[in-house]
This record gives structure tokens, C-alpha cells and sequence, in this order.
């Protein structure tokens, strides 16, 4: 039996570069070679990066098998259907982005592994896509777009005027336990403000996410924000005496909260060097929900409470106050978040945070530029279609063409080609029947597409220049010069 021998690039075996092999994992590899099956370079155990990986041979017979035609784990695939509702939910975001006079932007779904690693967080590293590419560069799969938009902040640097307003529609990444809402690859809407130190900018973002709430028929019972702000956190850890370098950890472990159980999270923040007494103290004033509470245990002269307190003022002005509420538990997970920091929440409980976003003031200095006043959010395409589901709002959203064009005689295609270039040159839609078929499948086919109407091509109305027009929602049939369609 004839052999295939098939030869990778050149990877590293202690960063597992699953994401090339998976390509010939189908294949059915000999049983004494083992290719990794974990996706993500979290588990990587340190060692050189030279030396070549030389993939199984793969047999002839190999190839004639069946290959699983579902899509990798954690990803989808858009037939029609799918493909009309991601349609309606992105320009739902670009108009909302528009409205709020936002310019939009993208960036390489492959970006360097440095860009996520530095100051994302320990969950978003360990849930990277990463691997080492052929010229021995470290890259990923974009898990977030934020990172990326520092990046571009900073390439462009004072060619642009501030403030930036920026949106964003991009494909992320992250290798995490998939759960109702979470998948390993999704979309993702992000609103950012560049140049703005003020709370105004919070203010209007959390607006903007309002309105795209109220476009799609998302109520302020059916959703709310939850809000807080770092500088909370940091008063109360400098108020019990943990050391400040402990910020960044402690909040990756508040943001489990909802997530695990609170034994858990005294465990873990035992293991950060806090003492139990502190711990209770912390979780005690976390468990805040209102503002003046807070005030009376913190004081009321930080910027935390000053900041707060103005985007309460600011969003009775907006107009979305019945909306809001403080919770003094809410964080972020993300280790660049710098003050105010919100969650969008289904009122029920069902579900994880719809979106969240929040203040990052100093994340451009993390990869070299100079710190810019910045916040903005990320808004997730995958819960949204879950609220909408539970709320059976989920629009009804067929194919639509507006004209059929069908010749009546296989001589007459050409001429039908021809009515159908007319109508398109004219920017109607047009479903050209491209074979002889019978017209109860004409009909068929136009139910099904919703067409407006049929457009007709009979040896004897072109030859006298003419088609027969028929209106499927009135059944009124005419005919008219080719000159006049319209």
C-alpha cells in the first residue's frame, strides 16, 4: 500500500502546535504516534524552540474516509439562515455605532502572543490560541479586540486627533468550557473612546449599548447594568493593608464571585497572603449594593465615590437610569481596568453578562506608547441571541428577492440574461432560473425567496421587445417594454 509522508514546519513540541497538526488529525494517524489534542499553549513546559515535528504517515487508504463534517468543537457554521440573523445583529451594531458618530475600525484576527500576555489577565492567557509560526514568531488568535486597538492607537500616534471614537465588529478566540452563551470562537461588538478622562465618555457608552437594547426590543426589566469602579477595590485593599501588588489578582478572583462558590474565593484569596479577618472585611463591603452604603464604610472624598455618583447624575440625563444599579462586587476580570467598570445582566439570572466593559487609563504604556484617558466595552453576539430566544424576540427574517426572471423556452435564456442585467443594472434584486423548469417550480421557488414579483420571457412578447410581468401579492399580470421595466 502506497504511503504518504507528510512534513510540517518547523514548530516547538513544548508549545504543543496543535493548531497546524489538527489539520492532518483527521487522518487517522498509526497508533504509535500521538499528536497532542489540546488547542491551547497554556501547558506549555519551557524548553528551546528549535527542532522540527515530523507528522505520521498517512496512508492512501487513509484518505478515502469519511471526515466529520461538523465544525470544530466551539465554533459554527452560518448557513442562509444563521447568516440573515448575524446580519440583522451587526447592523443593528454599525447603526447604533453610526448614530453615536463612531468610526469603524478592524484588525488581524492574528496578532503577536505578547500583545494578550502582557496585561490581559491569568484566564484570558490561559485560554489563548497561540502557536509559533514559520519564521519562529510567537502569535495567537485574537481573544479580545482591545489589545489590538492600543496597538493601533500607538502605530498611528499623532497623525489622529482626539478623542477617537471607534467601533469595532471582529472574531475572537479563547479555548474555554463552553457553556449556554460561551463558545470557543465568537463575534464581538466593542464601542472605545480615546482622548477623554471624563466620566461623560462611561456615560455615553453605556447609552449606546442602552440604545441597541431598546432597537431590539430589549426592556429595562428584561436587562440592567451592574456598576462599580476599581478605585473601590483599591481604597478598600489599601484600607485593610494588602499590598498594592496584589491589586491585579485579587481582582481576577472578585470577578468569580457569581461564578463559584464563596468558600472558594476565601480559599484562593487566602492563598494571595491576605488574612482571614481582612478576607471577611472585603467580602462584607463587596456584598454593597448602594452607593450611600458605601460611602458611609469608604468615605465619600476618593475619586471612586465622586466618579460614581456623576455617572448615576449623568445617566438620569441620558435617560437610562431605571437601568443602572451599583454593585459594588463587579470588577472586571481584565487587568487593564483602571476605574468605572459595568456588566450588562439578564434580570433573570439565566444567563452570563450580556456585555461589559469599563475604564482603562493606562494600558497603552503597557506596550510602549504614553497612557491615553480611554474606556469602551465588548458586547458578545453569542447571549444576545440567547436573551432574545428566552424573550422569543428573535426576528423572523427569510430571503427576499424582488424579481423572478424565468424564460418560457430554452431558446430564450439569453433573453431572460438579458432582463435580468436590466433589472440589476436598475439595483433590483433578481433570481434568474438559470435551467428549463416547470412553472409550478417557478412558483415554488418564488414562495420560497419571497419575490415581488415574476418576470416572464415568451417567444412572443420579446419579440416585440416586451416581458410579462406578474404580481405575486395581487396576482395582477401585465406586460411591458423591457425599456420600461422598472
Amino acid at each position: 500500500m502506497r504511503a504518504i509522508h507528510i512534513v510540517t514546519t518547523r514548530l516547538s513540541s513544548s508549545f504543543r502546535p496543535i493548531l497546524l497538526l489538527d489539520l492532518v488529525s483527521s487522518c487517522s494517524p498509526p497508533r504509535q504516534f500521538s499528536i497532542p489534542r489540546r488547542l491551547i499553549c497554556a501547558a506549555a513546559n519551557g524548553g528551546g524552540r528549535s527542532g522540527s515535528i515530523v507528522a505520521p504517515l498517512v496512508t492512501e487508504e487513509d484518505f478515502h474516509k469519511k471526515i466529520d463534517v461538523n465544525p470544530p468543537k466551539g465554533t459554527r457554521d452560518f448557513p442562509p439562515e444563521d447568516m440573515r440573523l448575524r446580519n440583522w445583529l451587526f447592523n443593528h451594531f454599525k447603526e447604533v455605532s453610526r448614530l453615536y458618530g463612531y468610526e469603524e475600525v478592524d484588525y488581524p484576527v492574528l496578532e503577536t502572543e505578547a500583545l494578550f500576555i502582557r496585561k490581559a489577565g491569568e484566564e484570558i492567557r490561559d485560554q489563548l490560541y497561540c502557536f509559533e509560526d514559520r519564521g519562529n514568531r510567537r502569535v495567537a488568535l485574537r481573544p479580545e479586540l482591545t489589545p489590538s486597538l492600543a496597538r493601533l492607537v500607538i502605530q498611528k500616534g499623532k497623525s489622529v486627533s482626539l478623542p477617537l471614537k471607534w467601533f469595532a465588529i471582529g472574531q475572537c478566540w479563547r479555548y474555554e468550557r463552553m457553556t449556554r452563551g460561551r463558545r470557543r470562537e465568537h463575534y464581538q461588538w466593542n464601542m472605545d473612546i480615546i482622548g477623554v478622562p471624563q466620566v461623560t465618555a462611561e456615560a455615553e457608552l453605556i447609552s449606546s449599548i442602552v440604545t441597541f437594547f431598546k432597537r431590539i426590543g430589549i426592556t429595562a426589566s428584561d436587562v440592567g447594568f451592574k456598576v462599580s469602579s476599581r478605585k473601590v477595590l483599591q481604597e478598600l485593599l489599601k484600607k485593610y493593608g494588602v499590598p498594592e501588588d496584589l491589586f491585579g489578582r485579587v481582582c481576577i478572583i472578585i470577578d468569580k464571585i457569581e461564578k463559584i462558590p464563596i468558600d472558594e474565593i476565601k480559599k484562593e484569596l487566602g492563598f494571595t497572603g491576605i488574612s482571614e479577618d481582612a478576607i471577611e472585611q472585603l467580602l462584607q463591603v463587596l456584598s454593597v449594593k448602594s452607593l450611600d452604603d458605601l460611602e458611609d464604610i469608604i468615605g465619600g472624598a476618593g475619586e471612586a465615590i465622586a466618579d460614581l455618583k456623576q455617572l448615576f447624575s449623568l445617566a438620569e440625563k441620558f435617560g437610562y437610569s431605571e437601568w443602572i444599579q451599583f454593585d459594588a462586587s463587579v470588577v472586571r476580570g481584565l487587568a487593564y481596568y483602571t476605574g468605572i467598570v459595568f456588566e450588562g445582566f439578564d434580570r433573570k439570572g439565566k444567563l452570563r453578562a450580556i456585555c461589559g466593559g469599563g475604564r482603562y487609563d493606562r494600558l497603552l504604556s503597557t506596550y510602549g506608547g504614553d497612557d491615553f484617558p480611554a474606556c469602551g466595552f465588548g458586547f458578545g453576539d453569542a447571549v444576545i441571541v440567547e436573551l432574545l430566544k428566552e424573550k422569543d424576540l428573535l426576528p423572523e427574517l427569510g430571503q427576499e428577492v424582488e424579481n423572478i426572471v424565468c424564460a418560457l423556452d430554452k431558446d430564450l435564456q439569453g433573453a431572460a440574461a438579458t432582463v435580468a442585467t436590466a433589472l440589476r443594472d436598475k439595483g433590483q434584486t433578481v433570481d434568474l432560473v438559470l435551467e428549463s423548469k416547470p412553472m409550478k417550480w417557478v412558483f415554488k421557488r418564488a414562495a420560497r425567496v419571497n419575490a415581488r414579483r415574476l418576470v416572464l420571457v415568451g417567444k412572443t412578447e420579446w419579440e416585440d421587445g416586451s416581458v410579462s410581468v406578474k404580481v405575486l401579492s395581487s396576482g395582477e399580470q401585465f406586460q411591458v417594454k423591457l425599456s420600461d421595466l422598472e
